[in-house]
């Protein structure tokens, strides 16, 4: 995943296999267990290469193993490459958009005025004139009005 660097939660070992009942190749591999959802439920590299033996062909999207009755073969299409690629980027800049939300929020709230401390200092005027609320009606509602505000 570009640009997201994580320390592991731990390591499983699951086993692996590849080819068809008549010829097909079983070994455990350990995977790493990160925390952050990603676009494919498990990334097989060189631990896997080396252990089952692969020749990858990143021109033909194909693996190749020696199984214990001839040569296994693995392959993909273009286009289930192509979609799992955009659904990486799609997902790689979603990531990137969300850091640099939190980003602007944590400096958006460091900025932001301590509530509290305006609260105390809150002062109110000693001049104030009473007006109705609805001079129409007859239940005597009042509204309190500053006599230094301006007329606006």
């Amino acid at each position: 995943m570009p640009g997201k660097h994580t320390r592991p939660l731990g390591r499983i070992d699951l086993p692996v296999c590849f080819g068809t009942p008549s010829n097909y190749r079983k070994e455990v591999l350990s995977f790493e267990v990160v925390w952050f959802k990603g676009t494919y439920h498990a990334i097989l590299g060189r631990p896997c290469y080396a252990k089952f033996m692969v020749i990858p062909n990143n021109t033909y999207l194909k693996l190749k193993m020696l199984g214990p009755n001839g040569v296994i073969t693995i392959e993909s299409t273009y286009e289930h490459a192509y979609d799992y690629e955009v659904e990486c980027i799609k997902y790689a800049e979603a990531l990137v958009e969300a850091k640099t939300l939190i980003i602007n929020l944590d400096r958006l709230c460091s900025k932001a005025p301590d509530t509290k401390r305006h609260a105390r200092t809150f002062k109110p005027v000693e001049a104030i004139k009473l007006i109705l609320v609805d001079p129409t009606c007859s239940n005597d509602r009042m509204l309190r009005i500053g006599v230094t505000l301006g007329s606006k």
